[in-house]
Parts: structure tokens; sequence; C-alpha cells
């Protein structure tokens, strides 16, 4: 059972405790965040937007929350969207006491994403509705408030009607904010920065500021602008006064030049602070906060990206919106530790893939040094909630201005694209091209100040010049940029995707494949790094590309973990055609470079090696436990930085290896591989020499039989709040400690102290047990298990068993 505190009382202390800071703080806005207090159920609640409906029998649960992600599992459902029961409808109440105090104000309600479809009711009154899943709105909901009464807040999510490639999860999957406001306010996302000059000694700050005057008389106001730097000194400051219309909207804006300005940068992500000041009689009646960073971009048609004036390749990858075991519904600190491992594997550039991020993305990206290429939709039908009757310019442009207003202040975004693949926009085919110009248009309309794009994968399609409309080429797999490229020289190029290598952690399968799309119908893919379906390519493909065409900007791989749906090649289609059967078919993706539960595959290493050079990399693959192989051929492959290795087997040499840059078979630029390795147990020592000089050696053992449980934090100290997390990895080890590569049996989990059980997993794309749970079954030698903290401080213990293993405990701190 989870930790909650008593809801409304929760409620009513936190708006209280705002109007309290309204007052030390004159006029200052306040927000809090709804996470608790909410009551959820799952389909048709005739009338479970009035307040006197009954819902004393209904689920406690926290927001964000996704109420699909417990399953179970439909074993014969669609592998496509991760057989999860995401499909219906559900509602969410919450009771808020909002104090008489907070009357005059402007309350308002921010929602990060609601799959999908939400309509919101405050007291019962329908108060505002919107349709796409994915992205952020807004409703000012004042009128609908009873100040100094209790005030029910319903929310109705309905995904039927929602058409989805992947698991998208289901209903309140991010956060929700109340506002409070002084009648006279900026608007929501209504400051936009921009740094219009930005020279070696100076840069000139531009903010604009939307001020709304919702009282019914006119105001004579002044903006105070205030420019924070990243160590929080003030570095500049400036005024414009204005009458603003009683009922209108003012743009106002002002410019400030700071001196020596300290660059936002992939290596160095200073972030800047404007602190806006709405004054009315001298007196503050609204204070907002925007961080932005002082930067350029640019792209070039021949040398690529370039950031503050400098080449950067793209170093980037694909992730999805999932947390995995956590499902849809957002965390930052799961979304923290996808992008510690992405960069600890070499990663400057993230793309999300393909719908508007949580905005903590976004935040995460700024203070990481991670580049972001924004993306807004997949498609534009059923998947972006377009449907039949929809108005699609109204669409475009609400949608669109919610995306860009939200998002433009971010430094780490260099680049806006307003959709991937959409195969009758390529063709022109249904308006294709007119749709994509009203995207496009309202791109620019709310920020200028970037490029555009669109990410495609129909080659001969660039025949049409789609790409006139828009300022950089995004193209997906097997070099189809080259024909845009050729009819358009003058225009940069991104790999938007790149690769979709497929591998299964752990596992692997002999002989090797001779071609990419040599799957077996074990329904996991070895990690020998070779398949890739028809479409794509392996990820040394994509190295070699871009080292012969320096012109290319960088790439973006498919994908950097795994994910729920798309389990290419075992979805139910292709695994129908293999004679097994629709319930068969996988229910998570082969494609990360890490699995689902963030875990490195072996390709991590491979990708290390090329984009971290100045790095030692040296990782060997397989594992050496083939009781059934001795005799028999094992290959050997090496990942390194380095460009030559000698090999030993039990300490007889296998040979050297040397790297072949000029090669066009582009493995053979990129590993160190022995093809011919006759197994015996015993040890492999690779020895490795980069430039003629020793980088270093690693070794390889057959293991003993597993004995142990050893358990990983990647932190053992962690906050209180019921937010925080800790993943801990549970690994069957021989005597010596050693990972036993073929443990499998079930885990028993046991918490204790401050501490409960988020999710569980494994990485395994064809396991069916569920992601809630005291157990989890280890998958080749290992698993995760993910800790929430709770609402109380103190020690927690997770103690792990399995029948014949030494049981292992792990101590965590909640601060």
């Amino acid at each position: 059972m989870r930790d909650y505190i008593n809801s409304k009382l929760l409620a009513t202390v936190a708006l209280i405790c705002l109007c309290l800071s309204q007052s030390a703080l004159g006029q200052e806005r306040t927000s809090t965040v709804l996470r608790n207090g909410w009551k959820f159920a799952k389909g048709e609640q005739a009338n479970a937007f009035a307040p006197a409906f009954k819902d004393a029998d209904w689920e406690e649960v926290a927001v964000p929350h996704d109420w699909a992600i417990e399953g179970p599992f439909e074993i014969d459902g669609n592998g496509s969207t991760g057989k999860l029961p995401w499909k219906g409808q559900g509602w969410y109440r919450n009771e808020l006491e909002i104090p008489a105090s907070a009357e005059g104000k402007r309350v308002y309600l921010v929602f990060d994403g609601v799959m999908a479809f939400p309509k919101v009711y405050l007291n019962g009154e329908n108060v505002g509705e919107w349709d796409y899943g994915y992205n952020s709105f807004y409703l000012d909901v004042t009128n609908a408030v009873k100040f100094g009464e209790d005030n029910l807040l319903a929310v109705h999510a309905d995904t039927r009607e929602h058409g989805s490639r992947w698991y998208p999860g289901a209903g309140m999957y991010r956060k929700v904010t109340m506002v409070f406001a002084d009648p006279v306010h900026a608007e929501v996302w209504g400051t936009y920065i921009t740094t219009p000059i930005v020279k070696p000694n100076y840069a000139d700050v531009r903010i604009s500021t939307a001020v709304k005057n919702t009282s019914s008389a006119d105001a004579e106001i002044t903006v105070l602008q205030k420019i924070f730097s990243p160590d929080g000194i003030e570095v500049g400051q400036d005024t414009i006064s204005r009458t603003v219309k009683a009922g209108r909207t003012a743009d106002l804006e002002v410019d400030i030049r700071l001196i020596d300005p300290e660059r936002w940068d992939v290596e160095n992500p200073a972030l800047y602070t404007a602190e806006t000041h709405i004054l009315s009689d001298g007196n503050a009646v609204d204070i907002t906060r925007n961080k932005f960073g002082v930067r350029t971009i640019a792209f070039t048609a021949d040398d690529g990206f370039h950031l503050n004036g400098r080449r950067v390749q793209l170093k980037g990858v694909n992730l999805h919106h999932g947390h995995g075991p956590l499902g849809a519904a957002f965390n930052k600190r799961a979304m923290q530790r996808q992008l510690e491992i992405m960069k600890s594997m070499g990663v400057n550039a993230i793309r999300n893939s393909h719908n508007t991020a949580a905005p903590e993305l976004l935040e995460l990206c700024d203070e990481m040094g991670l580049l972001m290429f924004n993306e807004v939709f997949d498609k534009y039908d059923n998947k972006a909630d377009i449907l039949e009757d929809t108005d699609f310019d109204e669409f475009a442009h609400r949608n669109i201005k919610s995306f860009v207003t939200r998002d433009r202040n971010h430094p780490s975004i260099f680049l806006w694209s307003v959709g991937n693949e959409i195969g009758d926009v390529q063709w022109n085919i249904n308006n294709g091209f007119k749709r994509l110009h009203t995207m496009l248009n309202y791109v620019n309309k709310y920020d200028p100040t970037r490029p555009t794009t669109l990410v495609n994968d129909n080659m001969e399609g660039a025949s049409m010049r789609h790409f006139d409309l828009y300022d950089v080429h995004a193209w997906n797999y097997g070099r189809r940029y080259r024909l845009a490229r050729q009819m358009e020289p003058n225009k940069s190029v991104v790999i938007s995707e790149s690769a979709s290598t497929v591998s299964t952690r752990g596992f692997y399968e002999f002989p090797l494949p001779e071609e990419k799309t040599d799957f077996t119908k074990s329904l996991q893919v070895s990690s020998y790094d070779l398949n890739a379906p028809d479409w794509a390519e392996i990820g040394d493909d994509d190295f070699m590309w871009q080292q012969d065409e320096p012109y290319i900007a960088g790439e973006f791989v498919w994908t950097g973990f795994d994910y729920l749906g798309e389990p290419t090649p075992y979805d139910n289609r292709s695994v129908k055609g293999m004679g097994f059967g629709d319930k068969e078919a996988s229910r998570s993706s082969y494609f990360g470079i890490v699995d689902m539960v963030g875990i490195p595959k072996d390709r991590y290493y491979l990708y290390k090696s090329y984009w971290m050079p100045e790095e030692k990399t040296i990782h060997i693959l397989p594992h050496w436990n083939w009781p059934d192989r001795v005799g028999k051929n094992v290959p050997v492959f090496v990942y390194t930085n380095g460009d030559k290795a000698e090999l030993f087997l039990n300490g007889k040499s296998q040979g050297f290896q040397q790297k072949d840059p000029a090669s066009k078979n582009s493995v053979e630029r990129f590993r160190l591989m022995w093809r011919d390795v006759v197994y015996e147990p015993g040890e492999l020592k690779v020895v490795v020499y980069k430039n003629g000089e020793l980088l270093g050696e690693q070794t390889l053992s057959t293991t003993g039989e597993a004995t142990n449980l050893k358990l990983t934090a990647d932190r053992t100290a962690i906050e209180k709040g019921g937010e925080d997390l800790s993943y801990v990895m549970v690994e069957a080890t021989d005597a010596d400690g050693n990972p036993h590569p073929w443990a499998d049996g079930y885990v028993e989990i046991d918490v204790k102290g401050s501490v409960e059980i988020a999710g569980v997993g494994n990485g395994n794309p064809q396991s069916f047990e569920p992601f809630q749970g005291n157990r989890v079954k280890l998958f080749y030698g290992k698993a995760m298990i993910i800790l929430r903290s709770t609402n109380r401080a103190g020690k927690a213990t997770v103690t792990v068993k399995s029948d014949g293993l030494k049981k292992s405990s792990v101590e965590l701190h909640v601060k």
C-alpha cells in the first residue's frame, strides 16, 4: 500500500501555505503541484464529474499516474502497443479546499499531458477540454472556483480513439499544477527570451512578456526585468511602462546587454535566470522566473552543425516517453537516469520520439548540456489525436502555440520538428504540403530564431521538394537523404534515425548471421550486433557514412533505451508468419542500446568506443560460459577505442586483429573480431594498442556455479516525498563475485523502512511478468528493482533471496 498523506489535509495545508507566502512576498504568483489526494476509477462512471458523486471505493493514486502499466498483460494482444490494457476511459477526482483569502486571484490549472482527450470539470462545471494527449495545456478556471469552500476537480481521460505505434500509456501521466496569479499577470508561458546579438565579449538579451489584464479596469503597469548570472548575481535590468486595457493582453519588451556572458554549451551548460516583475503603483503584483542560455547555433551546408562558432558532431539518440516498468507516468529521476546513462556513452543530443515531451526533459537537457531535437507529432492522424472532424488549422495553431511557447526559452533546443515519417505529406497527398506549411508557419510565428524540419523516410518523395518549406534535411535510415541532398545541396543533413540495430541483452546465437535480417525462432536477437530490419542498418554503417560524408551534422540512433511496444522483428504479424501464432509476439522493442531497465547491452560499448575516443574502452563479448560448445566455434568481438589487439585464450595467442579505416565493410572499421575461436573453458585476455602504444588489457573468465546474489544501488541516498527513486540491480554471481550469465531464477524482494517497490523488470522483451510486485525473474543473470521514497525520512533495507543462492541486502537512506 502506498504511503499517502491524508489528501484533503495535504491540499488544504499546501494552499494555505501559498496564501501565507503571498502575504510575505507581496503579490508574487504561487503554484502547487497536485500530486496527492486523487481518486481513480477505470471505465464509464456516470456523473463522476458531480461533487455529490460517491467515490469512497475508488483507488487512491498519485499523479503522474498510468492506469495501464499494472496490467495484466494481454498475451494475445497487440505487441506493437505493449500488450497492456491502455484502451479505455478513466476518471480522476480530487477535493481541494481553496481558502477565502485567495479570492481575487486568477486560478489556472496547467496540465503537462493527459492521455487522451481530457475533459476537465471543477465543481461539476466543464471548464475545458483538450485533444492531443502528449501536449501540455492550461485552463483559466477562476469563474468555477468556490473560494473558502471545498472544490471538486474531476478529469476524464479517454484513449479509445487514440492511435499509437508503441505503448502510449493512459490517464494523467504527467503532473498537474494549480497557479494563483494577480488579475494583472504574465501569461502562462508568456515570457519569451532571445539573444539576437551574441558577440565574443557581449550579448544582447531580448525579453518580451505578454501581460494579461483580466480586471475590469485599465491598468498602468511597469515591467521590471532582472537577469541573474549562473552564480545568482544580478547582472542587468531594465523597465518598460504601459497601459494595459481591461480584458486585453500587451507584449512589453526590453533589451539588456550582458558583458562577457558565460555561454551555454554541451561542455558548460551555463544557465541565466530572467526575473519578471509586474509592478502597479510601485508594488509587485506578479513575479515569474525563466531560465535561459546565451549561445549561438548554426547549420552549414557542408560543415554540419555549429554551436558557439565551433563544429559539434551530433551524437544523438531517440528516446520514447516511457520509463519501462514505471510506464508512461513521468518521473524526473527516471528521466535523469536515462540521460546520465546516455551521456556516459558519449551522447550529446536527444530527439524526443515522436511527440511533445514532458517539460522536465527540456529542463534536464538544459542543465546537463544535451542538445534537443524537439519534435511535436508522429503522424497527422489519430496518432496525434487528429480525427476526421478535426479542424486542422485550429488544431495546428492551438497545439503548436502550446508546444513552442512552453519550450522556446530552453537553450538546449536547436531544431524544431513538425512531424515524423508522414507519407501523405511527403508525397503531397490530401493537401500534404498545405498541412506541412500550416505547421511550419505556426512554429515560425512563435519562434523564428531556430531552424525547422520535417523528418522523412520516403527517399523518392524528395522529388516533390517538400524540403523547400523547411530549413534542414532530416532523414531516417539507409542514406535516404542522398536524393534530397543532391537536389538541394545548400541545406545541412541530419540523420534523424540511424541504425535500428536489434539485440537482446545477454543473448548470443551461433553461427553469426550472414545477412542482417537472419532472424531465428528464438524470439530473441543475438547481441553480436549484426542484425537489423530490412529497412535499417547496423550502427557501424552510420559511423562509416558520416566519416565518408563529413557534411552530415550527425545522427540520432534508434534507440537509446528499449521501450514498450514495436517489438521488431517479433511483432504479431512477423511471428505469425514464422508459425508461432499471435500469442507469442514480444511486448517490447529490441532497438535499445541499453535494455528497458537501463542495463547496457554490448552495443553500448561499441558506441562509447567511437563517440568517446579520449576515454579508454575495452569490452569483450560474448561471455565465456559455453559448456555445450567445447571444441566448437565461439566468435569473439572486442569493442575498443584502440585500433589493434591480440587475443589470448588460456595463454595461447589467437592472433592480432586491426581496424581497417579504409574498408567498405563497416564492421572492419570499428570492431576487432576473431571469428574462429574454438571454445574451451578458462580465460580470455585481450591486449589492446592505440597508435602503436599499449592502451590496456581486459580479461574474461568462465565463472563457477552461481552461489550468491549481489545488489548494486545507483543511489543509496534519496529524498523523501514519494518521487525520488533508487535503481537496484540484482546479479547472480559465483563464489568469487563474478556475474553468472545463465542464472534465471526468481528473486523474492523484501523491503523494510522508508521506501516502496515502484517497479521491477529484467530487460526481457518476451517477459509477461507484472512490473509491480515483490519478485522478479533474473534474465541472463540480471534484473532491476526500482524503489521509490515514501513521505517518511529514515533508513530502508532491501533484501533479496532466491533458491540455491545466498541472500543479499542493501541499505538506503531517505533524507
